[in-house]
Protein backbone atom coordinates (compact mmCIF):
# COMPACT_ATOMS: atom_id res chain seq x y z
CA UNK A 1 0.00 0.00 0.00
CA UNK A 2 1.61 3.33 -1.10
CA UNK A 3 0.83 6.92 0.07
CA UNK A 4 1.02 10.60 -1.03
CA UNK A 5 0.60 13.93 0.94
CA UNK A 6 0.58 16.90 -0.59
CA UNK A 7 1.32 19.72 1.95
CA UNK A 8 0.27 23.50 1.99
CA UNK A 9 1.39 26.02 4.06
CA UNK A 10 3.77 26.91 6.98
CA UNK A 11 6.20 24.85 8.56
CA UNK A 12 3.35 23.34 11.03
CA UNK A 13 2.53 22.01 8.77
CA UNK A 14 5.25 20.31 7.25
CA UNK A 15 5.88 18.90 11.00
CA UNK A 16 1.72 17.69 10.76
CA UNK A 17 3.10 15.90 7.52
CA UNK A 18 5.93 14.17 8.73
CA UNK A 19 3.87 12.83 11.63
CA UNK A 20 0.93 11.62 9.18
CA UNK A 21 3.80 9.96 6.97
CA UNK A 22 5.23 8.33 10.42
CA UNK A 23 1.11 6.89 11.44
CA UNK A 24 0.92 5.52 7.97
CA UNK A 25 4.83 3.79 7.67
CA UNK A 26 4.15 2.26 10.76
CA UNK A 27 0.86 1.10 9.52
CA UNK A 28 2.79 -0.09 6.74
CA UNK A 29 2.85 2.16 4.09
CA UNK A 30 5.29 3.07 1.65
CA UNK A 31 5.63 6.72 0.69
CA UNK A 32 5.20 7.74 -3.42
CA UNK A 33 5.92 11.01 -5.43
CA UNK A 34 3.57 9.20 -8.41
CA UNK A 35 -0.43 10.11 -7.24
CA UNK A 36 -1.58 7.83 -10.04
CA UNK A 37 0.05 5.17 -7.42
CA UNK A 38 -0.88 5.93 -4.25
CA UNK A 39 -3.62 3.96 -2.35
CA UNK A 40 -3.82 6.62 -0.15
CA UNK A 41 -4.17 10.43 -1.26
CA UNK A 42 -3.87 13.27 1.72
CA UNK A 43 -4.01 16.88 1.51
CA UNK A 44 -2.63 18.81 4.89
CA UNK A 45 -4.18 22.30 4.18
CA UNK A 46 -3.81 25.31 5.05
CA UNK A 47 -6.67 29.04 5.18
CA UNK A 48 -4.46 31.56 6.01
CA UNK A 49 -5.21 32.69 2.58
CA UNK A 50 -8.40 31.81 0.28
CA UNK A 51 -5.56 31.48 -2.85
CA UNK A 52 -4.48 28.14 -0.57
CA UNK A 53 -8.04 26.96 -0.10
CA UNK A 54 -8.78 27.52 -3.93
CA UNK A 55 -5.68 25.64 -5.28
CA UNK A 56 -6.67 22.58 -2.08
CA UNK A 57 -10.03 22.11 -4.41
CA UNK A 58 -8.49 22.56 -7.60
CA UNK A 59 -6.07 19.59 -6.88
CA UNK A 60 -9.05 17.65 -5.61
CA UNK A 61 -11.67 18.15 -8.69
CA UNK A 62 -8.55 16.63 -11.08
CA UNK A 63 -8.68 13.16 -9.00
CA UNK A 64 -12.42 12.57 -9.32
CA UNK A 65 -11.42 10.48 -12.51
CA UNK A 66 -9.09 8.63 -10.45
CA UNK A 67 -11.80 8.11 -8.04
CA UNK A 68 -13.67 6.16 -10.74
CA UNK A 69 -10.61 4.44 -12.32
CA UNK A 70 -10.05 2.94 -8.41
CA UNK A 71 -12.93 3.01 -6.14
CA UNK A 72 -10.34 1.51 -3.34
CA UNK A 73 -8.73 4.76 -3.36
CA UNK A 74 -9.14 6.78 -0.17
CA UNK A 75 -8.83 10.61 -0.67
CA UNK A 76 -8.83 12.85 2.61
CA UNK A 77 -8.54 16.37 3.41
CA UNK A 78 -7.26 17.45 6.92
CA UNK A 79 -4.93 20.57 8.37
CA UNK A 80 -6.12 23.99 9.08
CA UNK A 81 -8.75 24.29 6.18
CA UNK A 82 -11.20 21.63 7.17
CA UNK A 83 -11.19 23.34 11.00
CA UNK A 84 -13.18 26.18 9.72
CA UNK A 85 -16.84 26.46 10.19
CA UNK A 86 -19.10 24.55 7.55
CA UNK A 87 -16.11 23.50 5.87
CA UNK A 88 -17.09 19.75 5.65
CA UNK A 89 -20.29 20.29 4.15
CA UNK A 90 -18.62 22.61 1.57
CA UNK A 91 -16.37 19.40 0.84
CA UNK A 92 -18.79 16.81 0.89
CA UNK A 93 -21.13 19.24 -2.17
CA UNK A 94 -17.79 20.11 -3.90
CA UNK A 95 -16.02 16.79 -3.77
CA UNK A 96 -18.39 14.21 -2.73
CA UNK A 97 -16.07 11.50 -3.07
CA UNK A 98 -13.81 12.42 -0.33
CA UNK A 99 -13.12 9.35 2.18
CA UNK A 100 -11.64 11.14 5.15
CA UNK A 101 -11.83 14.69 6.69
CA UNK A 102 -9.67 14.79 9.81
CA UNK A 103 -8.34 18.18 11.76
CA UNK A 104 -5.64 19.98 13.08
CA UNK A 105 -6.25 18.22 16.74
CA UNK A 106 -6.93 14.50 16.18
CA UNK A 107 -3.67 13.43 13.64
CA UNK A 108 -3.22 10.60 16.33
CA UNK A 109 -6.85 9.25 15.15
CA UNK A 110 -5.48 8.60 11.34
CA UNK A 111 -4.80 5.03 12.04
CA UNK A 112 -8.65 4.33 13.27
CA UNK A 113 -10.05 6.38 10.48
CA UNK A 114 -8.40 4.65 8.27
CA UNK A 115 -9.34 1.32 9.18
CA UNK A 116 -13.02 2.32 9.64
CA UNK A 117 -13.19 3.30 6.18
CA UNK A 118 -11.78 -0.04 5.23
CA UNK A 119 -13.91 -2.05 7.27
CA UNK A 120 -17.38 -0.08 7.35
CA UNK A 121 -17.32 0.68 3.31
CA UNK A 122 -17.90 4.38 4.73
CA UNK A 123 -16.32 7.89 4.74
CA UNK A 124 -15.26 9.20 7.60
CA UNK A 125 -14.90 12.50 9.04
CA UNK A 126 -13.87 13.80 12.47
CA UNK A 127 -12.43 17.64 13.29
CA UNK A 128 -12.09 18.59 16.64
CA UNK A 129 -12.71 22.43 17.93
CA UNK A 130 -9.56 21.99 20.32
CA UNK A 131 -8.28 19.51 22.26
CA UNK A 132 -7.17 19.79 25.77
CA UNK A 133 -4.24 18.23 25.33
CA UNK A 134 -0.60 17.38 23.45
CA UNK A 135 -0.35 13.76 22.50
CA UNK A 136 3.66 13.05 22.78
CA UNK A 137 5.39 10.27 21.15
CA UNK A 138 4.03 10.38 17.37
CA UNK A 139 6.10 8.70 15.47
CA UNK A 140 7.39 10.81 12.73
CA UNK A 141 9.24 10.75 9.17
CA UNK A 142 11.35 13.64 8.60
CA UNK A 143 11.88 14.94 5.46
CA UNK A 144 15.99 15.74 6.11
CA UNK A 145 18.16 13.89 7.74
CA UNK A 146 20.53 17.44 8.45
CA UNK A 147 17.72 19.24 10.01
CA UNK A 148 14.38 19.15 11.49
CA UNK A 149 11.53 21.15 12.98
CA UNK A 150 10.56 20.86 16.30
CA UNK A 151 6.80 21.87 17.51
CA UNK A 152 7.26 24.31 21.27
CA UNK A 153 3.82 25.39 21.04
CA UNK A 154 0.39 24.71 19.65
CA UNK A 155 -2.68 27.15 18.82
CA UNK A 156 -2.48 31.26 19.02
CA UNK A 157 -3.96 33.32 21.61
CA UNK A 158 -2.86 36.68 19.96
CA UNK A 159 -6.27 37.06 17.67
CA UNK A 160 -5.34 39.54 15.15
CA UNK A 161 -8.57 40.53 13.43
CA UNK A 162 -7.25 39.53 10.25
CA UNK A 163 -6.29 35.91 11.63
CA UNK A 164 -8.23 32.68 11.31
CA UNK A 165 -5.12 31.07 12.95
CA UNK A 166 -6.23 31.04 16.49
CA UNK A 167 -9.88 29.99 15.02
CA UNK A 168 -8.27 26.32 13.57
CA UNK A 169 -5.45 25.94 15.55
CA UNK A 170 -7.10 26.96 19.01
CA UNK A 171 -5.50 28.25 21.84
CA UNK A 172 -2.15 27.89 23.09
CA UNK A 173 -0.45 25.44 24.08
CA UNK A 174 3.08 24.78 25.24
CA UNK A 175 4.68 21.34 25.11
CA UNK A 176 6.78 21.11 28.44
CA UNK A 177 10.39 21.68 27.98
CA UNK A 178 11.45 17.97 28.91
CA UNK A 179 9.59 16.45 25.87
CA UNK A 180 11.10 19.19 23.81
CA UNK A 181 14.93 18.81 24.31
CA UNK A 182 14.16 14.84 25.14
CA UNK A 183 13.37 15.34 21.19
CA UNK A 184 16.18 17.58 20.27
CA UNK A 185 18.42 15.08 21.94
CA UNK A 186 17.94 12.52 19.80
CA UNK A 187 17.54 14.48 16.76
CA UNK A 188 21.16 15.44 17.53
CA UNK A 189 22.95 11.61 18.42
CA UNK A 190 20.99 10.92 14.94
CA UNK A 191 23.21 13.41 13.03
CA UNK A 192 20.73 16.60 12.96
CA UNK A 193 22.86 19.82 12.97
CA UNK A 194 19.82 22.41 12.61
CA UNK A 195 16.54 22.45 14.61
CA UNK A 196 13.77 24.89 13.73
CA UNK A 197 11.67 25.45 16.65
CA UNK A 198 8.34 25.89 15.92
CA UNK A 199 5.19 28.09 17.30
CA UNK A 200 2.52 30.27 15.98
CA UNK A 201 4.14 32.64 18.49
CA UNK A 202 7.49 31.12 20.15
CA UNK A 203 7.89 34.04 22.09
CA UNK A 204 5.31 33.17 24.52
CA UNK A 205 6.41 29.74 25.08
CA UNK A 206 5.57 28.25 28.45
CA UNK A 207 3.19 30.95 29.88
CA UNK A 208 0.74 28.03 30.35
CA UNK A 209 2.63 25.26 31.83
CA UNK A 210 2.27 24.97 35.85
CA UNK A 211 5.90 25.23 36.28
CA UNK A 212 6.49 28.60 34.48
CA UNK A 213 9.39 28.46 31.56
CA UNK A 214 10.37 31.01 29.59
CA UNK A 215 11.15 30.61 25.89
CA UNK A 216 14.66 32.53 26.42
CA UNK A 217 15.07 29.97 29.27
CA UNK A 218 14.48 27.14 26.81
CA UNK A 219 16.59 28.25 24.29
CA UNK A 220 19.57 28.41 26.59
CA UNK A 221 18.68 24.97 27.38
CA UNK A 222 18.71 23.86 23.84
CA UNK A 223 22.13 25.76 23.31
CA UNK A 224 23.50 22.94 25.58
CA UNK A 225 22.62 19.93 23.23
CA UNK A 226 25.86 18.26 22.05
CA UNK A 227 25.97 18.15 17.84
CA UNK A 228 23.66 21.02 17.07
CA UNK A 229 25.35 23.55 15.14
CA UNK A 230 22.35 25.85 14.62
CA UNK A 231 18.73 26.67 16.40
CA UNK A 232 16.09 28.45 14.68
CA UNK A 233 12.65 30.01 15.57
CA UNK A 234 9.89 30.86 14.00
CA UNK A 235 7.41 32.81 14.55
CA UNK A 236 8.25 35.62 17.04
CA UNK A 237 5.87 38.06 17.81
CA UNK A 238 6.96 41.53 18.28
CA UNK A 239 5.25 41.95 21.34
CA UNK A 240 6.35 39.49 23.48
CA UNK A 241 10.12 40.03 22.25
CA UNK A 242 11.42 41.13 25.70
CA UNK A 243 14.76 42.27 27.08
CA UNK A 244 15.58 38.72 28.63
CA UNK A 245 15.17 36.20 24.82
CA UNK A 246 17.74 39.35 23.39
CA UNK A 247 20.49 38.71 26.10
CA UNK A 248 19.57 34.41 26.01
CA UNK A 249 20.60 35.00 22.15
CA UNK A 250 23.31 36.65 22.85
CA UNK A 251 24.59 33.95 25.00
CA UNK A 252 23.57 31.30 22.91
CA UNK A 253 26.15 30.78 20.50
CA UNK A 254 24.28 27.98 18.26
CA UNK A 255 21.37 30.47 17.79
CA UNK A 256 20.82 32.18 14.45
CA UNK A 257 21.53 35.68 13.87
CA UNK A 258 18.92 36.28 11.67
CA UNK A 259 15.29 37.48 13.42
CA UNK A 260 12.00 37.71 12.04
CA UNK A 261 9.68 40.01 12.78
CA UNK A 262 6.24 40.63 11.25
CA UNK A 263 5.35 43.96 11.50
CA UNK A 264 2.05 43.72 9.01
CA UNK A 265 1.53 47.21 8.58
CA UNK A 266 3.62 50.40 9.30
CA UNK A 267 0.98 52.76 10.95
CA UNK A 268 -0.25 52.27 14.59
CA UNK A 269 -3.51 53.04 13.73
CA UNK A 270 -4.35 50.18 11.06
CA UNK A 271 -1.83 48.25 13.77
CA UNK A 272 -4.86 48.90 16.15
CA UNK A 273 -7.35 47.73 14.28
CA UNK A 274 -5.25 45.15 13.75
CA UNK A 275 -5.07 43.71 17.06
CA UNK A 276 -0.86 43.87 16.98
CA UNK A 277 -0.33 45.10 20.44
CA UNK A 278 1.91 47.02 19.86
CA UNK A 279 2.68 50.91 18.07
CA UNK A 280 5.29 51.93 15.33
CA UNK A 281 7.11 53.63 18.04
CA UNK A 282 7.37 50.20 19.87
CA UNK A 283 8.37 48.07 16.82
CA UNK A 284 10.91 50.51 15.74
CA UNK A 285 12.54 51.04 19.37
CA UNK A 286 12.55 46.80 19.59
CA UNK A 287 14.57 47.02 16.20
CA UNK A 288 16.99 49.18 17.26
CA UNK A 289 17.78 46.86 20.47
CA UNK A 290 18.16 43.91 18.56
CA UNK A 291 20.24 46.15 15.72
CA UNK A 292 22.55 47.57 18.55
CA UNK A 293 23.22 43.99 20.20
CA UNK A 294 23.78 41.71 16.88
CA UNK A 295 25.11 44.55 14.15
CA UNK A 296 25.49 41.62 11.82
CA UNK A 297 22.23 39.75 12.20
CA UNK A 298 19.75 39.91 9.40
CA UNK A 299 15.67 41.10 9.85
CA UNK A 300 13.24 39.77 7.99
CA UNK A 301 9.27 40.67 8.04
CA UNK A 302 6.00 40.24 7.17
CA UNK A 303 3.86 42.92 5.50
CA UNK A 304 -0.23 43.15 4.76
CA UNK A 305 -1.06 45.97 2.42
CA UNK A 306 -4.64 47.05 2.47
CA UNK A 307 -6.28 46.41 5.02
CA UNK A 308 -9.88 47.38 5.75
CA UNK A 309 -9.34 51.27 6.38
CA UNK A 310 -5.77 51.20 5.30
CA UNK A 311 -5.42 55.15 3.54
CA UNK A 312 -2.88 56.40 1.54
CA UNK A 313 -1.78 58.00 4.46
CA UNK A 314 -1.78 54.69 6.08
CA UNK A 315 0.93 52.48 3.20
CA UNK A 316 3.57 55.45 3.03
CA UNK A 317 3.91 55.01 6.74
CA UNK A 318 4.57 51.47 5.74
CA UNK A 319 7.01 52.70 2.91
CA UNK A 320 8.65 54.70 5.67
CA UNK A 321 8.86 52.40 8.17
CA UNK A 322 10.49 49.62 5.71
CA UNK A 323 13.41 52.55 4.24
CA UNK A 324 14.06 53.35 8.11
CA UNK A 325 14.40 49.34 9.05
CA UNK A 326 16.10 48.11 5.91
CA UNK A 327 14.74 44.36 6.17
CA UNK A 328 16.97 41.66 4.01
CA UNK A 329 13.91 40.38 2.66
CA UNK A 330 10.09 40.67 3.53
CA UNK A 331 7.10 38.26 2.78
CA UNK A 332 4.35 40.85 1.43
CA UNK A 333 1.01 40.00 1.06
CA UNK A 334 -2.38 41.96 -0.40
CA UNK A 335 -4.88 41.32 2.51
CA UNK A 336 -7.50 38.66 2.38
CA UNK A 337 -10.70 38.33 3.89
CA UNK A 338 -10.75 35.33 5.92
CA UNK A 339 -14.67 34.41 6.98
CA UNK A 340 -15.21 34.15 10.75
CA UNK A 341 -12.36 37.12 11.07
CA UNK A 342 -13.87 40.82 12.82
CA UNK A 343 -11.48 42.06 9.78
CA UNK A 344 -14.05 40.27 7.02
CA UNK A 345 -16.52 42.55 8.30
CA UNK A 346 -14.66 45.97 8.52
CA UNK A 347 -16.14 49.05 6.95
CA UNK A 348 -13.27 50.79 4.20
CA UNK A 349 -12.70 47.29 2.41
CA UNK A 350 -9.65 48.49 0.22
CA UNK A 351 -10.57 47.76 -3.78
CA UNK A 352 -8.55 44.96 -5.30
CA UNK A 353 -7.00 47.39 -7.75
CA UNK A 354 -5.42 49.44 -4.61
CA UNK A 355 -4.24 46.64 -3.02
CA UNK A 356 -2.41 45.35 -6.20
CA UNK A 357 -0.77 48.44 -6.69
CA UNK A 358 0.38 49.14 -3.16
CA UNK A 359 1.73 45.45 -3.51
CA UNK A 360 4.08 46.65 -6.06
CA UNK A 361 5.04 49.68 -4.84
CA UNK A 362 6.13 47.72 -1.35
CA UNK A 363 7.68 44.99 -3.60
CA UNK A 364 9.99 47.77 -5.43
CA UNK A 365 11.08 49.88 -2.58
CA UNK A 366 11.95 46.14 -0.40
CA UNK A 367 13.71 44.62 -3.64
CA UNK A 368 16.03 47.53 -3.78
CA UNK A 369 17.17 47.03 -0.19
CA UNK A 370 17.47 43.14 -0.41
CA UNK A 371 19.96 44.10 -3.63
CA UNK A 372 21.75 46.81 -1.24
CA UNK A 373 22.10 44.80 1.58
CA UNK A 374 22.95 41.79 -0.16
CA UNK A 375 25.44 43.81 -2.28
CA UNK A 376 27.57 44.22 0.47
CA UNK A 377 27.99 40.88 1.43
CA UNK A 378 30.21 40.07 -1.90
CA UNK A 379 33.65 39.20 -1.49
CA UNK A 380 32.68 38.14 2.28
CA UNK A 381 33.36 34.25 3.19
CA UNK A 382 30.35 33.02 5.19
CA UNK A 383 29.67 29.23 6.89
CA UNK A 384 26.43 27.81 4.62
CA UNK A 385 24.54 24.54 5.87
CA UNK A 386 24.49 22.90 2.44
CA UNK A 387 20.69 21.59 2.28
CA UNK A 388 21.33 19.79 -1.38
CA UNK A 389 20.98 20.07 -5.23
CA UNK A 390 19.66 23.40 -6.73
CA UNK A 391 16.21 22.67 -8.22
CA UNK A 392 16.98 25.22 -10.76
CA UNK A 393 20.49 25.15 -11.77
CA UNK A 394 22.34 21.58 -12.54
CA UNK A 395 25.41 21.26 -11.15
CA UNK A 396 24.62 23.56 -8.26
CA UNK A 397 24.00 23.52 -4.43
CA UNK A 398 22.17 25.51 -2.70
CA UNK A 399 22.40 26.21 1.09
CA UNK A 400 21.64 28.78 4.04
CA UNK A 401 24.39 31.10 5.87
CA UNK A 402 23.53 31.74 9.47
CA UNK A 403 21.58 34.94 8.62
CA UNK A 404 18.95 32.77 6.22
CA UNK A 405 20.37 33.53 3.12
CA UNK A 406 19.85 31.23 0.35
CA UNK A 407 23.40 30.36 -1.12
CA UNK A 408 23.96 28.91 -4.73
CA UNK A 409 27.53 27.29 -5.46
CA UNK A 410 29.30 24.21 -7.40
CA UNK A 411 29.86 21.52 -5.38
CA UNK A 412 29.24 17.60 -4.78
CA UNK A 413 26.09 16.72 -3.44
CA UNK A 414 27.90 14.63 -0.81
CA UNK A 415 28.54 18.11 1.12
CA UNK A 416 24.44 17.77 1.72
CA UNK A 417 24.27 18.49 5.51
CA UNK A 418 27.81 19.90 5.39
CA UNK A 419 29.06 23.08 6.99
CA UNK A 420 31.20 24.76 4.21
CA UNK A 421 32.81 28.13 3.64
CA UNK A 422 31.72 29.94 0.76
CA UNK A 423 32.73 33.02 -0.91
CA UNK A 424 30.17 35.30 -2.49
CA UNK A 425 31.19 36.35 -6.07
CA UNK A 426 27.38 36.99 -7.33
CA UNK A 427 25.07 39.08 -4.44
CA UNK A 428 21.75 39.07 -6.65
CA UNK A 429 17.97 40.12 -4.83
CA UNK A 430 16.87 37.11 -3.61
CA UNK A 431 20.13 34.60 -3.49
CA UNK A 432 23.75 35.09 -3.32
CA UNK A 433 26.03 32.70 -5.69
CA UNK A 434 29.52 31.93 -4.74
CA UNK A 435 32.40 29.90 -4.79
CA UNK A 436 33.76 26.76 -2.25
CA UNK A 437 36.61 28.84 -0.28
CA UNK A 438 37.91 25.93 2.25
CA UNK A 439 37.46 22.58 3.50
CA UNK A 440 34.51 20.88 4.69
CA UNK A 441 33.31 22.32 8.52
Amino acid sequence: MKYHIATFGCQGNERDSEMIAGILEKKGYKATENINDADVILFNTCCVREKAENKVFSRIGKLKELKEKNPNLIIGICGCMVQQEKMIERVRHRTPYVDLIFGTHNIHELTKLLDNIREQKKAQYHVLNDSENIVEGLPSKRQFSYKALVNITYGCNNFCTYCIVPYVRGREKSRKPEYILEEVRELANDGVVEVMLLGQNVNSYGKDLSEKVSFAQLLKEVNKIPGLARIRYMTSHPKDFSDELIQSILESEKVCRHFHLPVQAGSSRILKLMNRIYTREQYLELVAKIRNAFPEASLTTDIIVGFPGETEEDFSQTLDLVQRVRYDSAFTFKYSPRTGTPAATMDNQVPEPVKKERLQRLMDVQNKISLDINKSLQGKVLPVLVEGSSKGEANMLTGRTETNKVVLFPGSPELTGKIVNVEITTPQTWILKGEIKENNM
